[in-house]
């Protein structure tokens, strides 16, 4: 197959030469890499990759070509792909294409032939920054210019941009126990069927939603979404949480969701250098002291007091629990490659989140149990009469 050579340029002028991959064109976003050896295909559609340009380590992409089961959403949201050695095949019974076809067909500009594992330690070194990948520009300073031009991460308010546009209903699977509103910051779709299996009717909201949906649901708790962008600039969903700790409903956050809970706790968030992505992050859970091997997505973490929550800081989270709004909450959940908060449990409130991904898309279940504790957290209070003060 013969293909027109392409051009990945960092925004500190570093310049990788390669081949086109997927679509012919330009592109712009942030720069990250993730570090699984498998489930591309739940990668590209997952909205919190939403206006970056995803990285590969893994160096073969493609062997198992796509599905149409696997999609975390309904289209692909990163905005371009970098792979070393693309497959010529795509093998597998449950194929039903090629993953390069799928690029090209979804408009998603690419780049093969590159050593992503220089790529990749640039970018551990220096961290995640603006790139852009193009198959039409052939003067690296020329794109230079306009990968400097194009807009950053950090301010970056992009719920609405991945949001549904209207609510949609997941149902239980088997006997109904439980009705969770879930607000749609950027949500895959295994976080409903991981709920369902445990007889949880899911109201999946738009991002924007405010108390008055959420009650109209007959919600007995709520759930916050994955999402892509900053989460210092979610000011709304960080309201509505408030709301609901205020009105004591359970409440169960991933990633995004971990740090619109920190928000509304009174806590800050921080740009993490190189951000977690990837399948095989070690995650410490202090409750039990078991070491989980989880999934990850996320370029921003919460600050803890006590912690130096700058780029890189191997700072040990202390153990306290700090006094807040709304009662004591502590750290429960640690990274243990950099010591980054990874989850939070509030003490005097039913809620807890995690940063990474326990609804494994792609990645390992090691973390699956945290929608049991979300099960019995609504358990606890629908049956000691919660609901009704939480309905008030």
């Amino acid at each position: 197959m013969r293909r027109k050579s392409a051009i990945l340029v960092l925004e500190d002028g570093r310049t990788f030469s390669g081949e086109a991959y997927g679509s012919v064109g330009e592109t712009f976003g942030e720069a990250v890499f993730t570090t699984g050896m498998t489930g591309y295909q739940e990668t590209l559609t997952d909205p919190s990759y939403h206006r970056q340009v995803v990285v590969q380590t893994a160096p073969h992409i493609g062997n198992t070509g796509v599905n149409d089961e696997d999609d975390e959403s309904g289209r692909i949201w990163v905005a371009g792909y970098v792979v070393r050695d693309p497959a010529r095949i795509g093998s597998n019974w449950r194929s039903t294409g090629g993953l390069e076809d799928r690029l090209a067909t979804e408009g998603v500009v690419g780049i093969c032939g590159v050593d992503t594992r220089a790529l990749t330690r640039h970018l551990r070194a220096r961290g995640a920054m603006r790139v852009g990948v193009s198959s039409v520009e052939d003067d690296p300073a020329a794109l230079l210019e306009r990968v400097r031009r194009s807009p950053r991460m950090v301010g970056a308010d992009l719920s609405d941009q991945v949001t549904t546009d209207r609510p949609y209903t997941v149902e239980a699977v088997g006997e109904h126990r439980y009705t969770v509103a879930a607000i749609d910051l950027g949500i895959k779709r295994n976080v409903p069927r991981r709920l369902a299996a445990r007889g949880v009717t899911t109201h999946v909201l738009p991002a924007g939603s405010s108390m008055a949906d959420v009650l109209a649901t007959g919600a007995d708790a709520v759930f916050f979404s994955p999402g892509p962008g900053d989460p210092a600039t979610a000011d709304r969903p960080v309201a509505l949480a408030r709301e609901v700790l205020t009105r004591r409903m359970p409440l169960f956050g991933i990633c995004f969701g971990s740090q619109i809970l920190g928000r509304a706790l009174g806590f800050g968030t921080y740009k993490l250098g190189y951000g977690h992505r990837g399948i095989n992050q070690p995650v410490l859970d202090r409750a039990t002291g078991k070491v989980e091997v989880t999934s990850h997505n996320h370029g921003f973490a919460v600050a803890w007091p006590g912690a130096d929550a700058a780029a890189g800081s191997a700072a040990v989270v202390p153990d306290q629990v700090v006094d807040t709004d709304f009662g004591g909450v502590r750290v429960s959940h640690v990274c243990l490659n950099d010591n980054v908060v990874e989850g939070l449990r509030a003490v005097d409130v039913p809620a807890f989140t995690v940063q990474y991904h326990p609804e494994a898309a792609a990645g390992p279940h090691d973390a699956d149990y945290l929608f049991d504790r979300f099960a019995e957290l609504i358990e606890g209070r629908t049956s000691s009469g919660g609901r009704d003060n939480a309905q008030a």
